[in-house]
């Protein structure tokens, strides 16, 4: 049950974002620009570090541990789900831009 409820978000989710991208319509109406800067710069210096690190080491043991045995069972079960109706705007070729 959950697992389905997990499904169902994700696709909740994914149409949502599918709807959003339809459900804006933007127009550019005015082109951008960058500022005019003059940069003048020295050069520098970056510290220095000396460092001292221990090291690690990592292994493989075999070891035992207890193991559930679960056996899971799954039924249907008819639900309702929510729908999405999507109008997307409408393209205005008559919008005069500046």
């Amino acid at each position: 049950m959950k697992k389905t409820a997990l499904i169902l978000g994700g696709v909740v989710v994914v149409l949502g974002l599918a709807a959003a991208s339809y459900m804006v319509d933007i127009d550019q109406t005015e082109e951008a620009s960058l500022p005019d800067v003059d940069v003048s710069v020295e050069g520098g210096n970056l510290p220095e570090f000396e460092a001292e690190v221990g090291s690690v080491t990592v292994t493989e043991e075999t070891a035992t541990v207890p193991v559930p045995d679960v056996d899971v069972s799954v039924d249907q079960a008819e639900v309702t789900v929510p729908g999405i109706e999507i109008t997307p705007p409408e393209d205005d070729d008559q919008i005069a831009s500046n």
